[in-house]
């Protein structure tokens, strides 16, 4: 089955799957203290710099709740675009396990700003309201859409004038950097982000994240938070064996090019049909936008995707790094057939 529901329906890069592979030899000390886990770290500190503490776990969620609970405690709130993985798609589980209120804030875009965050900075002190401590943006955002550099840098500034803290749910960050063309260290401690939520799920790799923090009071107790939410992997080196092939030769830019340059084949496509309007810009791996009722139902016929808003006939489209030309011109002639018979 071929589809662009989302970036997580498709394959584990050839490289990974090897290293995976390679990691399943003799016997290994578990839980960490393994060579494929050291190598694994060594490898994130060259991409983050000397500053970056990786601490492995299963999944989104997981690395979410785990890195939210290390910067807060059960009376601080949490700032989120209300369109945020962490308040719409992950059952509570960070507001759950960090016991802090989440704030959502209305956006346009999914993205939020120093404008919107500070009419929310506010009741510092007053122990009848949560406080404010931390800071969750997706890079990409859930929307498709990219902070800049110094869209950031600006947020971690304000919060860090409050002292707060920035985290960044980077989910998709090789998509991010590959369409700003810059490197991850640039686009998050560079810029200011406390503690990273770092995936390449959606990019080639087969499960697994890093929490990686970048602060030592916030590193410093990060190995309980991954037990005591039971992210903590017994055989770690399956986990973290993928990064190092992931994270060599840049094949985690390559895979992410890939997957924005097919995206941005599919919108010149759709960009053909005036009846198509974009509702977010294309600015990653997905796309964002209303079709009529009739080509959409023909579309569905052949294709798995899903819709974002139904009441306004608001699809999402999501390639992958395994995207391919044939994906793509078989997608064109389905829109061709689609309005044709519309």
């Amino acid at each position: 089955m071929r589809s662009f529901a989302s970036d997580n329906n498709s394959g584990v890069h050839p490289l990974v799957m090897e290293a995976v592979v390679r990691a399943n030899q003799d016997h290994a000390v578990g839980y960490g203290d393994d060579p494929w886990t050291i190598e694994a770290t060594i490898k994130i500190k060259e991409v983050f710099g000397p500053a970056a503490e990786p601490y492995f776990v299963f999944n989104g969620t997981g690395a979410n709740s785990v890195a939210l609970q290390a910067v807060t405690r059960p009376f601080h709130s949490i700032l989120c675009a209300e369109t945020a993985h962490i308040y719409v798609d992950e059952c509570g589980a960070p507001a759950k396990m960090s016991g802090c209120a989440v704030t959502a804030i209305p956006t346009p875009d999914g993205k939020l700003t120093p404008e919107l965050i500070r009419p929310r900075l506010h009741n510092f002190g007053v122990c009848h309201h949560s406080q404010p401590k931390v800071a969750y943006i997706s890079q990409v955002s859930e929307m498709g859409t990219i902070y800049t550099i110094e869209e950031v840098k600006a947020i971690a500034d304000l919060l860090h004038a409050h002292d707060m803290y920035l985290h960044m749910d980077g989910a998709r960050l090789a998509n991010a950097c590959a369409y700003l063309n810059c490197t991850m260290k640039q686009l998050t401690v560079d810029a200011g982000v406390d503690i990273l939520s770092f995936g390449g799920t959606k990019n080639g790799m087969m499960m697994g994240e890093a929490v990686i923090a970048f602060r030592p009071e916030i590193a410093e107790d990060l190995q309980y938070y991954r037990k005591q939410s039971a992210q903590l992997a017994s055989k770690m080196r399956y986990l973290s064996a993928q990064f190092v092939p992931y994270l060599e030769n840049n094949l985690w830019l390559e895979n992410a090019m890939r997957a924005n340059i097919s995206a941005r084949k599919l919108a010149e496509a759709l960009s053909l049909y005036p009846q198509i309007r974009f509702t977010q810009k294309v600015e990653s791996n997905q796309l964002f936008f209303t079709i009529p009722t009739e080509p959409l139902k023909k579309l569905q016929e052949e294709y798995f995707f899903y819709m974002w808003n139904e009441e306004c006939n608001e699809a999402r489209l999501v390639t992958s790094w395994d995207t391919t030309g044939e994906d793509i011109a078989r997608f064109e002639q389905s829109l061709r057939e689609a309005f044709e018979g519309g």
